[in-house]
């Protein structure tokens, strides 16, 4: 009698964008040093080697994470400078649509770009800095849409687009913050509301 060894099935091919996802939750929920590449791993259900083999680091992940962040969850907030017709109009649909992105609870709350890297060691210095520069483009963002309508007349002569546009990052700063210590979604709406009241 002959018996013959059952073949193995074709190991699971290795889904990046998958991993990626997985890799951006971790991050999001408990930081960029918080997160251990053995936490990494488990989540993703691979090992050491393929994570190296497929993303380099775990700084390479965690900046194809802040890419794919920036392309996803975070994309509300200069989409809706860009498709409304006044800055002003743009600020209040994208306040509003951080209290409820920060809120949602298919993933986790505030906002990555503003929480993955605070009070880092000086070994992550340059992820801090990644994260900083990304907020402060926004920042240059919303202050050059500011200008272009206070010069074309829709805002007041007088409005300092500096202090304006840092006002909005503040409050979304905050916003993401109150997220993360359990604000609710109508309570940040209001907080967006009495943001936009402060505007001219």
């Amino acid at each position: 009698m002959t018996t013959t060894t059952p073949r193995r099935g074709r190991p699971r091919a290795f889904d990046r964008d998958r991993a990626l996802a997985v890799a951006m939750r971790a991050f999001w929920e408990h930081g960029f040093e918080a997160t251990s590449i053995a936490e990494l791993t488990g989540a993703m259900g691979i090992g050491a080697p393929s994570l190296y083999a497929a993303f380099g680091d775990k700084k390479a992940l965690f900046r194809e994470v802040v890419e794919a962040y920036g392309r996803t969850h975070g994309a509300f907030a200069m989409r809706a400078l860009a498709e409304e017709l006044t800055v002003r109009q743009g600020v209040a649909r994208m306040l509003q649509e951080a209290a409820a992105e920060y809120t949602d609870p298919q993933h986790p709350r505030g906002c990555l770009v503003i929480s993955a890297a605070t009070n880092c060691s000086p070994d992550s210095a340059d992820i801090e800095e990644l994260l900083r520069r990304q907020r402060n483009a926004n920042v240059r963002e919303i202050e050059h849409r500011i200008r272009a309508d206070t010069e074309a007349g829709a805002l007041p002569p007088e409005t300092d687009a500096r202090a304006l546009a840092t006002f909005t990052a503040v409050t979304l700063q905050g916003m993401s913050q109150q997220a993360r210590d359990g604000a609710t979604r109508a309570q940040l709406e209001a907080v967006a509301q009495a943001a936009m009241r402060a505007w001219p």
